[in-house]
């Protein structure tokens, strides 16, 4: 059975130093794809871009950096844990996003009451939907 969990959180877009801006950022969780969230941040003028990656990645950058090549993700300042920092980066481009942590939390949370962390592999579905999931996966790059 596919299963869902979503939310909208406002982040702000670190244009530059002086520069930033919020905008609408959609949380998803999908049962198909355990081991993945998918960002999908709403740009003013452009096409909604949808990221996806790890949901370990996310739940450990809260306390600490983590991540290596296009997706990072650290706390601001990691003894008060009230704001996380986004890096995607593809090439030369790089976007930065800051969001408040307690939603990006509580949308962890919700994650793991629908498949707790470590028990993603437990999925009945997860093996019949792998090769869609890869190719969806691929397909949303491709198209960002």
């Amino acid at each position: 059975m596919r299963e869902s969990v979503q939310a909208e959180v406002m982040m702000s877009f670190l244009v530059s130093e002086e520069l930033s801006f919020r905008i609408p950022v959609e949380l998803r969780y999908d049962t198909c794809d355990p081991y993945a969230v998918r960002l999908t941040f709403h740009l003013p003028g452009d096409a909604p871009v949808t990221w996806a990656f790890g949901r370990e990645l996310l739940i450990d950058g809260v306390g600490r950096p983590c991540g290596e090549g296009d997706v990072r993700v650290s706390p601001v300042d990691p003894d008060t844990l009230g704001e996380v920092l986004i890096r995607l980066q593809v090439g030369s481009d790089q976007a930065l996003f800051r969001s408040s942590t307690p939603p990006l939390v509580a949308f962890l949370d919700r994650t793991d009451k629908l498949v707790p962390l470590g028990q993603e592999g437990a999925l009945a579905d997860f093996d019949a939907h792998l090769d869609d999931a890869l190719d969806r996966i691929l397909a949303e790059q491709s198209a960002g």
